[in-house]
């Protein structure tokens, strides 16, 4: 972006774009939208109500959705390659979160093309902000897998997670997920479902997994949802006399055992975190280091 933040030409701009309520749109992100060659999108139709909205007719549009992005990334890239100015938008939100846009920017940025960002909303920091629920430190899962191992893995990873956890569900599946997370988290974990934001019918529930389970089993809801899960509680270290995990990891240094394989071995045994016991044994292997 050329000095002062104005768009120049031969760029790949991802502009974001309302959740809901199209007067969200900020003066740049109209600008740039009205001045692109290109504008692609998933659905052509509700980009051009919002281009409607904003005044901003007539202009050309390409649809870049999770089915046809890959095929669509040469022919976009050619044409700022020689000079366009090529918008990315998503039907809400910031393009390349949980939406179309990532591949196409990865490729974009590999051929050293300039690509740019109009910041804006975003779902997912939107009902985390309006959570009430630690925000210092987070982290964003996105959509979870359906079913299978892959499912149980991250229903695993986000029971010990001690950071606020930001997931995206359809709203068909809400209720099962919701289930699945208490199974995982225990019922008490504190959560936050957020549904429709900026909209009219934008609702904020707030309770802990084993009411939410129970509630949306009941109440089933419709349109775009968010959920915002409490951190898991800092787990209890034992105390651990180090005099004793040094001895014992020595014993397995001793009978040959590799660094790696002594403190993971050992860590299980004391109940203490696997990166302190290697280093522990790292310093006993290589005392000179």
């Amino acid at each position: 972006m050329s000095e002062g933040g104005e768009v120049g030409r031969g760029q790949l701009v991802l502009v974001s774009t309302p959740l809901g309520n199209l007067g969200d749109l900020s003066p740049r992100a109209r600008e740039v939208l009205a001045t692109a060659d290109l504008v692609c999108c998933e659905d052509t139709r509700r980009t051009r109500e919002l281009l409607t909205h904003a005044g901003i007719l007539h202009k050309r549009l390409l649809s870049l959705n999770e089915h046809n992005e890959a095929a669509r990334i040469p022919g976009v890239l050619a044409r700022v390659r020689i000079g366009e100015l090529v918008a990315v938008v998503s039907d809400a939100g910031t393009p390349g979160v949980s939406d179309p846009g990532g591949r196409l920017v990865a490729a974009a940025v590999a051929e050293g093309l300039t690509v740019e960002a109009v910041p804006g909303a975003n779902a997912a920091l939107t009902a985390l902000i309006i959570s009430g629920l630690p925000m210092e430190r987070f982290c964003f899962e996105g959509f979870l897998p359906r079913r299978g191992s892959e499912r149980n893995k991250r229903m695993a990873a986000i029971a010990d997670e001690e950071r606020t956890v930001l997931i995206h569900e359809s709203p068909h599946r809400l209720a099962a997920t919701l289930g699945d997370l208490a199974g995982a988290c225990g019922d008490h974990r504190q959560v936050v479902v957020a549904r429709e934001l900026t909209k009219i019918h934008e609702e904020v529930w707030r309770g802990d997994l084993g009411e939410a389970t129970g509630w949306f089993t009941e109440r089933p809801v419709r349109g775009e949802v968010v959920v915002v899960l409490g951190g898991a509680p800092p787990l209890a270290r034992p105390e651990v006399d180090e005099e004793q995990l040094e001895s014992r990891l020595r014993t397995e240094l001793d009978t040959g055992s590799g660094v790696r394989d002594a403190a993971a071995k050992v860590a299980a045994e004391f109940g203490v975190p696997r990166r302190h016991a290697y280093e522990t044994a790292l310093g006993l292997k290589h005392p000179d280091r």
